[in-house]
C-alpha cells in the first residue's frame, strides 16, 4: 500500500495498493499511480526511498515541489554547482540510464539534467526543489523535513489505534473494502479534528488523534 497523507490535517488523500511481489509492484511504481493526488504548488515531504531522479523529474513536470534527505547512494560534493552558503548549494543530477520498466518515448521526454538543492543540517542532508536560499533557509527545510515524521505517526494510528494492523476478512477483494472503511473511519475523525481546530483557532495536529477517537466513541454510546 502506497498513500499520500495531508501535512495539514493528517487525512489520507489518496491510496493504492498492488501485488506483494511482480512487475510495477515496487512503491515507486505505485506512487506513480498517485499523479491525480498532487497539484501544482504542492509540497511533497517524502521518503528518501522516493529519491530516485525520474520520481524527481516526475514531480517537478507537475509542478510539484519537493524536500527529502539524500539518498544514502547518492554522493553530495558541495565543491561543485552553485554555491548558496556553507554546506549549502544547487547540484545538477544528471539523467542515468534507461530503467527496464520505462518506454524509450517516456525515458526522450524526461530532461537530461536535473537541479536540485542540497543542504547539509547535522548529521543528514536535505535534498528539495526549493533552490531560492533568500525565500527558504536551511533551517527552513531542516524543520519542513523534521514534519515528515508526522506521517509514522498517522500510518501508526491508523494501524493501531484505528485497528487495522489485522484484517479479518478473508477474500483480496473483501479486504480491500476492509480496508477502505478503515481509512474513511480515520478520514472522518480528522474531519472532526480539523472542524474543532478550526474553532480552536488552533492547529488540527495540536489535537490527539486518539482522545478525539475516544470522545467520538463515548458519544456514540451515549447518543
Amino acid at each position: 500500500i502506497v498513500g499520500i497523507i495531508s501535512l495539514g490535517c493528517g487525512a489520507v488523500l489518496d491510496w493504492v495498493q498492488g501485488a506483494c511481489s511482480g512487475k510495477l509492484s515496487g512503491e515507486t511504481a505505485m506512487l506513480r499511480q498517485l499523479d491525480a493526488a498532487l497539484h501544482p504548488g504542492d509540497i511533497v515531504l517524502m521518503d528518501r526511498y522516493y529519491t530516485g531522479y525520474f520520481t524527481v523529474a516526475r514531480l517537478l513536470a507537475q509542478g510539484v515541489d519537493f524536500v527529502s534527505r539524500q539518498h544514502q547512494l547518492r554522493h553530495t560534493d558541495f565543491a561543485q554547482g552553485q554555491r548558496l552558503g556553507k554546506g549549502d548549494h544547487v547540484a545538477l543530477w544528471s539523467r542515468p540510464v534507461r530503467p527496464k520498466w520505462m518506454t524509450p518515448e517516456e525515458y526522450e521526454a524526461t530532461p537530461l539534467n536535473l537541479q536540485v538543492r542540497e543542504t547539509r543540517v547535522g548529521e543528514w542532508t536535505v535534498i528539495s526543489s526549493l533552490k531560492d536560499a533568500k525565500a527558504v533557509s536551511r533551517q527552513d527545510l531542516n524543520e519542513l523535513y523534521c514534519w515528515r515524521w508526522h506521517v509514522e505517526l498517522d500510518l501508526r494510528h491508523i494501524k493501531e489505534t484505528m485497528g487495522m494492523n489485522v484484517l479479518s476478512c478473508k477474500t483480496p477483494d473483501m479486504a480491500v473494502k476492509e480496508i477502505w472503511v478503515y481509512l474513511l473511519a480515520y478520514n472522518l475523525i480528522r474531519l472532526m479534528m480539523a472542524q474543532s481546530a478550526l474553532l480552536a483557532d488552533i492547529r488540527p495536529r495540536n489535537i490527539s488523534f486518539k482522545h478525539c477517537l475516544q470522545l467520538w466513541l463515548v458519544w456514540v454510546q451515549r447518543a
